[in-house]
């Protein structure tokens, strides 16, 4: 995995991506709690399969809890990173590409980060499909 820090301190990309990724790792089992403990109280959350946003970490928390551990990734992808950062605030786009019984998907995302208390907290997560291209492209 390369890395595009696009001016970003080295220390923070790899805490970002560290955070991100201990979070998927923990959702491809089935546990979205790794989430939820790097999720600021006033988080907003969009996913293709809502109609609508989620506001705040109570509602993103029983949102979750209606999927807990319905989820299985057997290996998955972070592909393409990309952080912007300007002191408190961070932003980290990548592609995530998942691997399970039904096959591969994949999705874009993009988190916004905010540094609260001295600790990154996501403050905004919006969470895309990709659009498999056709079979003449």
């Amino acid at each position: 995995m390369s890395e595009d820090v696009a001016g970003t301190p080295v220390e923070v990309a790899s805490e970002l991506l560290a955070l991100e990724g201990a979070a998927l790792e923990r959702w491809g089992r089935g546990d979205p709690s790794g989430f939820l403990e790097i999720s600021a109280p006033e988080v907003t959350y969009f996913d293709p399969f809502l109609d609508r946003r989620i506001d705040g970490l109570d509602a993103l928390t029983r949102y979750y809890e209606g999927i807990r551990g319905r989820v299985r990734i057997e290996r998955f992808e972070l592909l393409a990173p990309r952080i912007e950062s300007t002191g408190e605030m961070a932003v980290l786009s990548f592609q995530f590409v998942s691997h399970d019984g039904d096959g591969r998907h994949s999705w874009n995302c993009t988190e916004v980060y905010r540094r609260i208390a001295g600790r990154w907290r996501i403050v905004q997560t919006h969470w895309s499909l990709v659009k498999p291209l056709s079979p003449e492209r």
